[in-house]
């Protein structure tokens, strides 16, 4: 790298940082005055625990999430004011292309992009279990109770297995009306029945009260029943909850896993978790995209100087976000392509990316 590429290799990372450094202070001062009604209502709950608990992790998580924005803000930001103190015409005179001249860009979206790749499949999801767990114990009290019963639940276990519960208590481990069937293609072999299940975590077993084992023969069937058995089951408690803010709490290795687990146990709709788990790459690879952009807006000199290219790129950054959530609600809509839907943002603005470019180095 030459002297010009470091140069605009630190100007972009200080002006990220900097940028990131003033965004995560105003977003921390929003959620202080949104929440701390909520802090002063639980006097057990003293300072450290809620920074070490929430604000820590708040940090990690907006961090993260505000690298797009600031990556996009900062490279319009210092690259007007190159453009402004007439830089860029020296450099250009020097007979840099366009193209060379985007090269420590593409270096520091390059280093942007592995640090957020890094947060996000592992780091992020780490720190939101923890944020979320005191949210529900300090804030979101009244949700507790959307986790904690869990009603009219199928699942299949394995190729043959079915169960079925009809309500089930996760703080407690215990439910009622629970049915384990078997089949031999599409006849029924065993039937098993109980009017309570329980859990126990110590042992990984559950515990059958009042139940009933149907094995149906070709001659006669046998039928057994019992006050009490214990029994091992192919699946947990956990595997009762599917909902789409428990896939932000695991790293993307157990994301993975989960998904796998659950499509071979026959859940039907699991493109919410496939919308976290592919968005989670599609986000950090935008870097490259929105630096094109940014760089392309902020290439020109422009009457307005660096006002007018910060107001425009906002206001892409705005469209972005806008596709981005819109993209996030239809792919978790039951039999669509998810992966396609949370590359669409990235895609139209790829377009937009070559567009800017091919104009630039005009």
């Amino acid at each position: 790298m030459k002297i010009i590429d470091w140069y605009i290799l630190k100007r972009f990372l200080v002006t990220f940082f900097f940028t990131l450094l003033i965004l995560i202070p105003i977003a921390i001062a929003i959620d202080v005055a949104e929440k701390i009604d909520n802090f002063l209502e639980n006097p057990g709950l003293g300072f450290y625990q809620i920074v070490d608990e929430y604000y820590k992790n708040f940090i990690i998580y907006y961090t993260n999430t505000f690298m797009p924005l600031a990556l996009f803000i900062a490279v319009i930001f210092f690259t007007s004011k190159l453009s402004n103190n007439t830089e860029i015409i020296a450099i250009t005179n020097a007979k840099v292309s366009f193209t060379r001249f985007l090269y420590p860009y593409f270096v520091g979206a390059t280093l942007v992009t592995i640090l957020s790749q890094g947060m996000n499949h592992f780091v992020v999801p780490s720190s939101s279990k923890i944020r979320k767990a005191f949210e529900l114990e300090y804030i979101k009290k009244h949700r507790k109770n959307e986790i904690r019963f869990v009603t009219d639940f199928s699942l299949q276990l394995t190729d043959s297995t079915y169960i079925y519960i009809r309500n089930y208590n996760t703080d407690a481990n215990s439910g009622y009306d629970f049915t384990s069937e078997i089949y031999d293609g599409l006849k029924l072999k065993t039937k098993l029945t109980a009017d309570q299940i329980r859990y126990n975590i110590k042992d990984s077993m559950f515990v059958l009260i009042n139940w009933r084992k149907r094995v149906i023969t070709s001659k006669n069937d046998k039928i057994a029943s019992g006050s009490k058995i214990d029994t091992v089951l192919n699946f947990t408690p956990k595997d009762l909850i599917y909902r789409s803010a428990l896939a932000q709490e695991m790293p993307s290795d157990e994301l993975y896993s989960f998904i796998e687990l659950s499509r071979k146990r026959g859940v039907k709709n699991l493109n919410n978790y496939l919308v976290e788990f592919h968005k989670r790459t599609s986000l950090p690879l935008s870097s490259y995209i929105l630096t094109i952009i940014a760089v392309a807006l902020a290439f020109r000199k422009r009457r307005g100087g660096t006002g007018i290219n910060l107001a425009i790129g906002i206001g892409l950054m705005f469209i972005y976000v806008f596709l981005l959530k819109i993209s996030e609600v239809l792919g978790a809509v039951a039999g669509v392509n998810s992966l396609v839907y949370v590359w669409v943002p990235n895609m139209l603005f790829a377009c937009v990316a070559i567009y800017l470019y091919l104009n630039a180095r005009k």
